[in-house]
């Protein structure tokens, strides 16, 4: 049996997993992906700690096999937009500024201004987010010349990773469609957007599509990763995307719904639709990582409410000054008890501002229909009910845009383990709600590339047959589907009617 690793670059954590071709865990490992805060208002990520540390986890998983010559291909994955200076000897020159960081917001404001929204999405399907790529680079550009002045490449984190693996400067189109200076259309750097943004476009890395042959691994890497000289290393992409491979939410009809600290619903689509409409609803435009498709998506926080949520509302102080936060399932079973509706309680989930398909960086949460009467189980309810409003909303605008009808939802993420809230979807959106079950889609989904590339799977759809053995279907109850429909006017009349208020609260 061919073994295939997959390496999973997280804001939380930095995984190394091994399966078979049927998708079967067989070895695993992991380290913290530690943030570090140069000054209070910046965070970075050090470049040698996300190495070492991928490193080290490699090395750990591979040392559970038999044979480190198993393991027939390598590919990464992991998080978007964070990008490093590379000198011409490969050495890197300031640490990833973290999506966490928002120092790049007077970069931001004149790409508004000079380059504008829509230009920026007809060409690379990117709304303008400070957190972009591009506006690193011309951060790097305006505060540390000397760092500019002697870049050579600049690599997004898995090209980083790829480069100490293999020596060379390269990504894959879902990872270049970050950055708002890639061409859907051509598939290429845009000449166009380089020239506006004053970014050298030499400094980019060539682009090829996910599974792509990148080289074998360095001598070097193979000591520091366990993995056997000569192991083959092939393009993975972008986290969300490449999680869609072994879940089966690249087929036609099928939506993805990745619901962790981070709620994202995820169209797949064969051109790219790059109408200024959808960049205005904050969706995305990426070119895919399953060859020859795009995929539309919008996203907003999610589960990080239902953690404020706990820490801040449900814990409780004891009389030696312990603070008590309850167990999650005293909450779901709290949830339980209240009534669809949440007992008349509303809650607008905009604790972190609202991304799509409202873009509102002033939005804040906050609940409504509060009496004397409210039960705590009503406010828990209430907070599940309003990010599942938030998930129809950023369904319903994406249908509404696209003309297309998604026949089924497909689920990953952390909170899948969460039935309650994934019945309270179905019965939102009036579908199914699919849950596959296999083991951390987005690492599978890293080695498959991995194996497409070395020929152990014929394409993505044959990839999918073998790893997927059977899903967990959430039927909905359409009785609940035409209340919650009626409800769902209610929450977007209330997020209109409160959203001056709160501009005026947050300044």
């Amino acid at each position: 049996m061919d073994y295939f690793l997959g390496i999973d670059l997280g804001s939380t954590s930095l995984k190394a997993i091994v399966y078979d071709t049927d998708g079967h865990l067989i070895a695993r490992d992991s380290r913290p992906t530690l943030k570090f805060h140069p000054t209070p208002e910046t965070t970075v990520w050090d470049p040698d700690q996300i190495w070492n540390d991928t490193a080290a986890a490699c090395r750990d998983a591979v040392s559970q096999l038999p044979n480190s010559s198993l393991i027939k291909g390598v590919a990464v994955t992991g998080m978007g937009m964070d990008g490093v200076p590379m000198d011409e000897h490969g050495n890197w020159l300031y640490p990833f500024i973290s999506w966490h960081d928002t120092r790049t917001q007077p970069q931001f404001e004149w790409w508004i201004n000079n380059i504008g929204v829509d230009k920026t999405f007809s060409i690379g399907g990117n709304p303008v987010w400070a957190i972009n790529s591009a506006l690193r680079m011309l951060w790097i550009q305006e505060h540390e010349p000397e760092v500019f002045k002697h870049t050579f490449k600049w690599l997004l984190i898995e090209d980083f990773v790829n480069y100490k693996l293999t020596g060379r400067y390269v990504s894959d189109y879902s990872m270049a469609s970050c950055t708002m200076l890639f061409d859907q259309r051509t598939q290429n750097w845009s000449d166009e957007m380089c020239s506006l943004s004053g970014i050298l476009k030499r400094i980019l890395p060539d682009v090829f599509p996910s599974s792509t042959f990148l080289g074998e691994i360095t001598p070097a890497a193979a000591e520091q990763t366990g993995l056997a000289a000569g192991t083959p290393i092939y393009l993975g992409g972008h986290d969300h995307l490449v999680s869609a491979i072994p879940s089966g939410a690249f087929r036609a009809g099928a939506v993805m719904n990745i619901t962790g600290t981070w709620e994202t619903v995820n169209m797949t689509t064969t051109e790219p639709a790059t109408k200024p409409a959808l960049g205005h609803s904050g969706i995305t435009l990426q070119a895919h990582a399953v060859k020859d498709k795009y995929s539309l998506w919008g996203g907003n926080p999610a589960g990080s409410a239902l953690d404020w949520f706990r820490q801040e509302v449900a814990s409780s102080v004891q009389a030696d000054g312990r603070t008590e936060t309850p167990d999650w399932n005293i909450l779901v079973d709290l949830a339980r008890s209240s009534k669809s509706g949440a007992g008349g309680v509303m809650f607008l989930p905009h604790l972190s501002s609202s991304s799509c398909p409202v873009v509102d960086p002033k939005a804040l949460g906050a609940f409504a229909g509060l009496s004397g009467l409210t039960k705590q189980g009503d406010l828990v309810r209430a907070v599940i009910e309003g990010l599942d409003f938030q998930f129809l909303d950023t369904v319903r605008t994406m249908e509404e845009l696209t003309g297309e009808q998604a026949v089924e939802f497909i689920g990953v993420g952390g909170a899948i383990r969460n039935a309650f809230w994934m019945q309270n979807k179905a019965d939102m959106v009036g579908r199914p709600y699919c849950v596959p079950e296999v083991e951390e889609a987005t690492v599978l989904g890293a080695a498959i590339l991995a194996g497409i590339g070395a020929g152990a799977y014929s394409d993505e759809e044959d990839a999918f047959t073998r790893v997927c053995h059977s899903k967990l279907v959430y039927e909905p109850d359409l009785t609940l589907t035409a209340f919650y429909a009626e409800r769902f006017e209610i929450y977007r009349e209330l997020f209109r009617a409160v959203s001056p208020v709160h501009h005026r609260l947050g300044g």
